[in-house]
């Protein structure tokens, strides 16, 4: 995903042979090596789909749980993490907290949101001054001031704390496109018929929200909500566009704002958000911003506030009562093809996350991670950039001067693993026992103002942007480095009593990733230290723009579903991550073995375990209204192409399964090489 100790390289491989050789003595977590045998389809050939030949049997055999748009191995670990998470809370709830305590803050938040009771007696009342404002509203100013609120909806404009490309050690204030109640811009706009129901449903959900709500004429404002987002969507940039870092950084002092896009009152937002002063801007969709300032000037008040009321019931459905939530969920389960909400239980594990996550984190980590996976993490982590130096050096694509820097970033790269080392201070969160969405609003709230009262500081390079419960990992490419949450480190992508070839197939490959989004098409214009910066000579750039081009076009193939079809410019920097995560990790396998061949288990040779792990970690089964909100909106391929996608590029599957032909070959003159 998107956003040490240097040992000598045969020491360090052998430490981990060392450690791994040890662990064995226990249990696997799954099958006797670390995979699941019984979950294969041995009757499809590798070289036809290799997704599922490594499950598929585990695929026909296995129903999407009713609550659920998908199922597979990240599911099933993000369960597991859910659950210990309860345990943790649920055994932090039986004890005693001093008031203004995080554990007795986590334990309030969560029963509070538990309190469906309490909720449903209380009605709109907790919303009524929030709602209250939005009516109130008489200019435009007014409305701008209400978008900038931490904790009411937004509009077309919204401004959000970030780091700045080009000096990440400054804070900047980004200005960005947003204002969109369905997943994607193309939702308004494609003419097929599942989209235009999507919309027809999204006016009658918009209806029947301010129905209940009390609100005049539900349905033609309804309508002219859905009209109004329909221009947003046309003043957007598309999603791919939005990947290009150079064409998102246009910094602006607060005058070079105010005459860029003058309709809007940039004024009013800063004074609303504490920060009239700050003078770091970035507008990030240039031309769109300029677009939906006029669009915001142009639009009536009344219909702004009808807008607002709308997103304000939505968003906060869940604090609401039952009414309200069972009808975000009708319509959401449109969306998703979730069958069933929920459990409530999960809801407010969720909902503590994004406002408690670090303090919900530091009670996780103490009676859920083990220090040793930690200590061989580490370990993995530096085998894998010395793999990943091996191939920088031995790329025939690259010239010399860019691949000094390309070995100086990868030498840079910073590591987390587990868990912050400073735990977050919600000492200015306000949580109440009864006050379900007075604790999310208030949540928003302290947000922006810890984000406010840091602009001018250094950036806090210790941050972490996931919480260790966290079933994930991240690169962030302006301080170059790679984050793995403590509950990632399981099974089946992490297992220290798993066979090493099934875990450098795994969680090797998911840290390959992860340094491979420091050298995709996004990270690879930021440098050493995090700035945006050109350092490649344009001969090399050409070459490495032929490979993603190859690439892409070989996604752009894919059509999980009719009609739909993978997005190669979109996913590039995911699938670039893939690929070179997946040979990466192979390179440090093979080193690690230190030229001795590896038994045979099962009937599987060792090269053929590496890759049974990597498609292991990928076994998974979508609805199809899942599947279309991903490859519309989401950068990450379906999990059927981040298998089948990347093996028919990787000379060393064809080797390990003897493929010289089927569905996925592709010929060696053909196959993508980047990494």
């Amino acid at each position: 995903m998107k956003i040490f100790r240097r040992a000598a390289l045969a020491a360090s491989f052998l430490v981990l042979a060392a450690a791994t050789a040890g662990a064995e003595a226990s249990k696997p977590t799954i099958g006797a090596w670390g995979f699941d045998l019984a979950g294969m389809d041995s009757s499809i050939q590798p070289g036809d789909d290799f997704f599922r030949y490594v499950g598929g049997t585990w695929m026909k055999n296995t129903q999407i749980p009713a609550d659920k748009t998908s199922y597979g191995s990240f599911v099933m670990l993000r369960d597991k993490a859910e659950a210990d998470v309860q345990e943790t809370i649920e055994a932090n709830a039986k004890e005693k907290h001093e008031a203004g305590t995080a554990g007795q803050k986590v334990a309030d938040f969560y029963n509070a949101f538990l309190d469906t009771a309490a909720i449903e007696a209380k009605g709109l009342d907790p919303a009524k001054a929030d709602l209250g404002l939005i009516a109130e509203a008489k200019t435009l100013e007014d409305i701008a001031m209400i978008m900038a609120t931490p904790g009411l909806p937004g509009g077309p404009l919204g401004m959000s704390p970030g780091i700045d490309s080009k000096d990440p050690n400054k804070y900047i204030v980004d200005v960005s496109q947003s204002g969109l109640g369905l997943p994607e811009r193309e939702y308004y706009l494609k003419d097929d018929k599942q989209f235009q129901d999507i919309r027809a449903a999204y006016v009658a959900y918009a209806a029947k929200m301010l129905t209940m709500a009390g609100y005049a004429d539900p349905q033609k404002n309804a309508e002219a909500i859905l009209a109004l987002e329909t221009e947003i969507a046309k003043n957007s940039w598309e999603i791919a566009r939005r990947r290009d870092p150079v064409a998102m950084y246009n910094p602006k002092t607060r005058a070079e704002l105010a005459a860029f896009a003058p309709e809007y009152p940039w004024a009013v937002s800063a004074e609303t958000l504490g920060i009239p002063n700050f003078d770091r801007y970035n507008v990030n969709e240039s031309d769109a911003i300029q677009k939906l300032s006029k669009l915001y000037a142009a639009t009536p008040v009344d219909l702004w506030k009808a807008y607002l009321t709308f997103h304000y019931l939505d968003a906060y459905s869940a604090y609401l009562p039952k009414a309200y939530d069972d009808t975000a969920f009708a319509f959401n389960s449109l969306l998703s093809g979730q069958k069933e909400q929920r459990p409530r239980w999960k809801r407010a594990i969720s909902a503590l996350g994004g406002s408690l996550g670090e303090a919900v984190g530091e009670l996780y980590v103490a009676r859920h991670f083990s220090p040793e996976a930690k200590g061989q993490m580490l370990q993995l982590v530096e085998n894998l950039r010395a793999a990943y130096k091996k191939r920088i050096e031995g790329l025939a694509w690259m010239g010399d001067a860019t691949k000094k820097e390309a070995l100086m970033k990868l030498a840079a790269f910073r590591v987390k693993i587990g868990y912050p080392d400073k735990w977050r201070d919600y000492s200015a969160f306000e949580v109440k026992p009864d006050d379900a969405l007075g604790n999310a609003r208030r949540s928003a709230v302290y947000e922006w103002n810890r984000n406010a009262q840091r602009l001018d500081q250094p950036t806090d390079k210790d941050e972490w942007l996931m919480p260790p419960q966290t079933v994930n990992a991240y690169y962030n490419p302006v301080f170059n480095e790679i984050v793995f949450p403590a509950a990632i480190l399981q099974a089946p992508f992490f297992d220290m009593a798993a066979d090493p070839a099934v875990n450098y197939g795994a969680i090797g490959a998911v840290i390959g990733h992860e340094m491979g989004h420091g050298f995709d098409d996004q990270g690879s214009q930021f440098d050493a230290n995090g700035n945006l910066r050109n350092w490649w000579t344009d001969e090399d750039r050409a070459r490495f723009t032929e490979r993603t081009k190859a690439l892409g076009a070989q996604y752009d193939a894919f059509e999980p579903l009719p009609g739909i079809h993978v997005n190669g410019a979109l996913t590039m920097g995911e699938n670039i991550g893939d690929l070179g995560g997946i040979q990466v990790a192979h390179e440090a396998y093979e080193i690690s073995l230190n030229g001795q061949t590896p038994e045979v288990k099962d009937g599987f040779t060792g090269e053929q375990r590496f890759f049974l792990g990597f498609g292991q970690v990928w076994r998974s089964i979508y609805r199809d209204e899942a599947t279309r909100n991903q490859v519309m909106s989401d950068p990450h391929s379906p999990p059927q192409y981040r298998v089948n996608g990347v093996v028919p590029n990787v000379d060393d599957w064809y080797a390990a399964f003897n493929i010289t032909g089927g569905k996925l070959f592709i010929a060696p003159e053909k196959r993508v090489h980047i990494w």
